[in-house]
């Protein structure tokens, strides 16, 4: 099997401080691989909390002296336009380095720089529409809310879909005028290099934007405890998020996590089963079974269970694995070495928990590189570890259910709560069942098509808040209110003595309770 590398690969990926490339302050660097070799194809500087420093310091001065914050929101609407265009632009470029560095089927990463672009023209379009409260009180007051821009904003990104990710920040974060340090995930550093030349094209103002790379516990948490950044948004897995969570309390950051997810699709009998067939099968095994809103637990009724599980079960095995850049692949290889080797501990715990119908290994053929095949259990307990715990591969429990009741139990008993599928031609159940999950985000008869509009977020071990839309906006902005009086405001006169009399010359006055 052939390596696809790119042209003009770096060897070495600097951070992006204050408006131009840097190493890092004491010279630290990491190792970077790439995942169907798993050999080192770069070095990226390794940001340390000096580095981390000079970055706030730039966005800092940026936000505090610069004209980003104060820009006109159509102003800054007009650089973020100029953004999509670049992103679109470099479309090809992005596909291959996000192919080469994450392992993502080539098919499946060519729509990230569109979907990137999109978040910048609908936070483009959303801030120069958005409006604020305003309130009043006939004769006699008017409220009315400024927004404004919280200050310079820390993104910490995951590295599935890594630009794609981060452009889910950086859009409204840099739409509502605060400035920004990004940490990018250290098994992808790639792509987000790709930012640096995109806002200098668009014409971002000088110091707006820095990015700092390096590892988690290195430059992540030096950047939540930084006590110039007042709020951080951070994707990625649970115990990391309840790090943060603890490490930005002594500075009562604001803080928005999208976290780990273990969702359910729920396939009732009456459903149409060819169409939720396609649907679970994309919703697990697409970008690798790399994604926080796979739904990796699927409960089928006991009418269809023997069905559902022999025909999903025959498509699983004939998912093609192989050479992210080759079109026909369909699965490519895992991120990391080390992410392998914890699906693959999963994969083996398995045939111990269930009945393997497809998998449950290296796909033959394929003797080097990342790859596991898709791998599909059934009669899965629902104590078990691989019904119970984010595996975030291409492996999916199968269990059956009996009626609405059993499959609702089912769905929210574990400790997620990001995403719920449900496949039933009952509208009153769809609606129904839906209203009993405990999930943040459900999608009937669909797999995840996403309306930037609408929030996402999840519940329980799944995250803390919500954006999208105006969410977004809340989050990267403080509203202030203000109030204006227009008429007589009486005011009870403290220290006036029992008569009201503030003084010589002044009448009593009646007070009123």
């Amino acid at each position: 099997m052939s390596h696809f590398i790119p042209d003009k690969l770096p060897a070495h990926i600097r951070h992006y401080i204050d408006g131009g490339h840097a190493d890092s302050v004491g010279g630290e660097t990491f190792d970077v691989l790439d995942p169907v070799s798993n050999g080192n194809y770069a070095t990226a500087a390794a940001g340390q909390k000096a580095d981390v420093d000079r970055a706030v310091d730039a966005a800092t001065r940026a936000f505090r002296d610069g004209p980003w914050p104060r820009l006109k929101n159509r102003e800054r609407a007009r650089v973020l336009n100029r953004i999509a265009d670049a992103i679109e632009a470099r479309e090809d470029r992005l596909a291959e380095l996000e192919t080469f560095d994450t392992g993502l089927p080539i098919t499946q990463a060519r729509g990230q720089a569109q979907r990137a672009a999109e978040n910048f023209r609908f936070f483009a379009d959303l801030v120069v529409a958005q409006l604020d409260d305003a309130m009043k009180v006939p004769g006699a007051q008017l409220n009315y809310v400024n927004r404004k821009p919280v200050g310079v904003a820390g993104l910490i990104t995951p590295w599935n879909t890594p630009f794609m990710l981060e452009s889910w920040k950086l859009a409204p974060a840099l739409a509502s005028g605060c400035t920004v340090v990004l940490k990018p995930a250290e098994f992808t550093p790639l792509s987000a290099s790709l930012w640096a030349g995109i806002f200098e094209e668009a014409g971002l103002p000088r110091g707006v934007f820095n990015l700092v790379n390096g590892l988690g516990e290195e430059a992540g948490d030096a950047l939540v405890k930084h006590p110039g950044v007042p709020l951080i948004s951070f994707t990625g897995e649970t115990t990391t998020g309840q790090a943060i969570f603890a490490n930005a309390a002594p500075n009562l950051k604001g803080l928005s996590m999208e976290l780990g997810g273990k969702s359910p699709c729920v396939v009732f009998a009456d459903a149409d089963l060819d169409a939720a067939i396609d649907s679970a099968l994309f919703g697990v095994f697409s970008l690798n079974g790399e994604r926080c809103t796979a739904g990796s637990r699927i409960l089928v009724e006991r009418g269809i269970y023997e069905e559902f599980c022999e025909r999903y079960a025959a498509r699983a095995r004939n998912i093609v694995v192989g050479a992210p850049h080759d079109p026909a692949t369909e699965v490519g290889a895992l991120v990391h070495p080390e992410h392998y080797a914890k699906v693959m501990r999963y994969v083996d715990l398995g045939k111990s928990e269930g009945r393997l119908l497809a998998g449950g290994g290296r796909p033959p053929g394929l003797d080097t590189g990342n790859y596991v095949a898709p791998t599909v259990f059934a009669d899965v307990a629902p104590d078990a570890r691989i019904f119970q715990e984010e595996i975030f591969g291409p492996v999916v429990a199968i269990t059956p259910f009996e009626d609405d009741a059993g499959a609702l139990a089912l769905a929210n008993g574990v400790k997620y709560g990001l995403a719920a599928y449900v496949w039933t031609n009952d509208l009153v159940r769809a609606h129904t069942f839906a209203q009993g999950l405990e999930a943040g985000m459900v999608w009937l008869n669909s797999h995840n098509v996403r309306d930037l509009r609408t929030p996402f977020g999840g519940v329980k071990a799944s995250g803390l808040g919500h954006e999208g839309g105006f969410r977004s906006l809340d989050f990267y902005t403080d509203q202030q209110a203000v109030h204006i009086t227009l008429g007589t405001v009486h005011t009870p006169r403290f220290g006036a003595g029992p008569s009201g009399d503030a003084g010589p010359g002044r009448p009593p006055r009646e007070e009123r309770p």
